[in-house]
């Protein structure tokens, strides 16, 4: 059995490993911490091909409550083509967007549905901007659980229609997703449901950390440069961080002191972006969110000045971009690598492109870009934009014709 408990990230005060995310004495957040040893041999000889090969460190204590729909161990891909457009030779893509339901939330909720499960609880939600919703959904089909969603009504349709065919009771509500954030924690301190991010988010945060440990695995257990994420609530980032930790912990991994830490936020919504430049540990929150990256639109992020924390702690940089450069930044991405990504992406790709412009990064550094959801779950920003096809008679001679 895993030997696993919570500490408060604040003052540090431990807890057993219950249903539970609050600290009893500072009101702080609170994270797990496990007490184990072993060797990196034992992920290498181990034949699985999701998330869950990295069990040991992940906050399950039986494994019989594993909720797994195939997610995980997602490539990372060498971007050649894209690196040369951007002058770099060492730029990698970690390529989210083909987890089963097409987002980087598989990893959190497929944690936090699986300790749900290990709770014993019947019914589980989140709060979402879209990809969580469809996340959480699917897992809880699997894991045979009750599933409300509570979702600003704006989010993108396709996103919507994911959640709803995994039978999700879907409650679309008028306003922010601060708004839907507030309804979810109070429904769910209510009646006992497992809200993946808010009550189970000590658990649900664990899932996103999986990112730095397939990262450090797929480059052969080496360190990385740079590491370009988008940030929404800034808990991914936060939580990949944390992974690299504990990799370096149980000394898998050599210093990762010298990882650069990039916060990638859209114009709009950039909370953390803000307070980074103006140098203060307050974030100022956006009431009313406006950008095409809905699923980065998180005008109060709750894990925003941990955010700021770690960008001093890794040598960090925080950036934000326009909707032009986020539409322009995803079809560069699918023009030179054939990675359609949704605005979130674009946001990633958009802000490593103004590090290399302000000479950030050198040209042989390890650069890895985090691209965290497929462009099908949000079409509509490029309708507009992309070329319309051409409409030809069945013709050879008509089609030459009209052929670039």
């Amino acid at each position: 059995m895993q030997k696993i408990f919570l500490e408060c990230r604040e003052c540090k005060t431990t807890y057993s490993a219950d249903f539970k995310y609050v600290c009893e004495s500072c009101f702080g957040p609170l994270d797990v911490k496990y007490d184990t040893s072993f060797t990196k041999n034992l992920f290498e000889n181990r034949n699985v091909d999701t998330y869950w090969k990295y069990f040991e460190l992940l906050p399950i204590v039986d494994k019989s409550n594993i909720v797994d729909i195939g997610s995980g161990l997602t490539p990372l891909i060498k971007a050649t083509n894209l690196g040369a457009e951007l002058g770099l030779n060492n730029l990698y893509i970690k390529n989210d967007s083909v987890n089963t339901t097409f987002s980087f939330k598989d990893r959190p909720a497929g944690v936090a549905v699986s300790k749900a499960k290990e709770f014993n609880l019947s019914t589980v939600g989140c709060a979402s901007t879209g990809n969580l919703a469809s996340a959480t959904a699917a897992h809880a089909a699997k894991g045979r659980l009750k599933c409300l969603i509570f979702a600003p009504k704006n989010i993108e349709q396709p996103k919507i229609t994911q959640a709803i065919s995994y039978g999700a009771e879907y409650i679309a509500i008028d306003g922010t997703y601060d708004d839907s954030n507030r309804i979810a924690a109070q429904i769910g301190d209510q009646h006992k449901i497992g809200v993946v991010n808010i009550n189970l988010r000590s658990y649900y945060t664990e899932g996103s950390k999986t990112l730095a440990f397939e990262v450090a695995d797929q480059l052969g257990w080496d360190v990385p440069d740079h590491l370009v994420i988008p940030v929404g609530s800034g808990a991914m980032l936060n939580s990949i961080c944390k992974g690299f930790e504990e990799l370096e912990n149980i000394s898998l991994l050599k210093d990762t002191s010298n990882i650069h830490i990039a916060a990638a936020q859209p114009y709009g919504c950039a909370p953390i972006v803000n307070a980074f430049k103006n140098k203060t540990n307050t974030i100022k929150p956006i009431e009313y969110p406006d950008t095409i990256a809905k699923s980065l639109a998180i005008g109060d992020p709750g894990d925003g000045r941990y955010v700021i924390k770690r960008l001093s702690q890794y040598h960090g940089y925080a950036e934000d971009c326009n909707n032009n450069e986020i539409i322009d930044s995803i079809i560069l991405l699918a023009k030179t690598e054939g990675i359609f990504t949704e605005p979130a992406g674009g946001v990633s790709i958009a802000v490593l492109r103004k590090m290399v412009e302000n000479k950030m990064i050198d040209k042989n550094d390890q650069t890895i870009c985090f691209i965290t959801g497929n462009g099908l779950k949000s079409p509509d920003s490029l309708f507009d934009i992309i070329p319309k096809p051409k409409i030809a008679q069945p013709n050879i001679e008509k089609i030459l014709s009209i052929m670039r």
